[in-house]
């Protein structure tokens, strides 16, 4: 039975290599982000996105055609995962997520937020995206189509434990292999990898995580303040 497999991801955590572990299946296709023109060219978002004129001008921007092709689409395998942006999911019909497993990838908003505003230096509330990951959770628990939720630290903590515990949830093989790749671009990157993905690029596995102190000021800690009520209620139900 075919999979078509959405992880709905915070930004500035760890969704590319996410997205490479799954890439090593021998199983899987993988596509990037495929409704990020589609929300740009809807948002209301103050922020800036690098290379937004590129991703419009190449990616499809209408979003019931997007949700079309990953339903419907052609892939090269039976499994197709889709790396998504939880904030990317506006004025859209969710119906088609019932059609689709669905997986939270949620991280600690304070390291988010550091992060992000490393580039994007004004974010608000669904820019973060874990306001709408909680959502989705109430959502997609009523219809069953939530499979799991997974956060970011322990993933890192424990990576063969936490995607075989997945795997099972998907009712997928875990497959050794999807603990390593090779360090360098991918041809599933988005145009924007340029902007994001230095690190991401660097690396052949899941990096150990590490306790970071994070010190946030001004409205960059009002939004941490903002987000954490749902980081906390998410965080009851991750598989560690």
């Amino acid at each position: 039975m075919r999979k078509r497999i959405n992880i709905w991801s915070s930004p500035r955590n760890i969704s590319t290599a996410f997205m490479y572990s799954f890439a090593q299946r021998t199983d899987m296709t993988v596509v990037d982000e495929p409704l990020y023109a589609h929300f740009l060219s809807k948002t209301n978002s103050e922020a800036a996105h690098p290379g937004t004129t590129e991703i419009l001008e190449t990616m499809e921007s209408d979003g019931t055609k997007v949700v079309d092709q990953m339903l419907r689409g052609m892939y090269p395998n039976d499994h197709v995962l889709f790396k998504q942006m939880t904030h990317h999911l506006i004025h859209l019909e969710a119906d088609f997520l019932t059609k689709m497993d669905n997986v939270l990838l949620i991280r600690d908003p304070r390291r988010i937020i550091a992060s992000y505003a490393k580039v994007i230096p004004n974010p608000a509330l669904p820019d973060i995206g874990i306001k709408m990951q909680y959502d989705l959770f109430q959502q997609l628990s009523k219809v069953g189509k939530l499979a799991a939720v997974v956060d970011a630290k322990y993933l890192l903590l424990d990576p063969k434990k936490v995607l075989s515990q997945l795997c099972a949830h998907l009712d997928i093989p875990f497959q050794e292999r999807m603990l390593q790749w090779k360090a360098g671009p991918r041809q599933e990157d988005g145009c924007w990898a340029k902007y994001w993905y230095a690190n991401v690029h660097q690396s052949t596995r899941f990096m150990p995580y590490e306790e970071k102190e994070i010190k946030l000021l001004g409205n960059l800690a009002e939004l941490a303040d903002k987000c954490q009520p749902y980081y906390s209620f998410l965080s009851e139900y991750t598989i560690r």
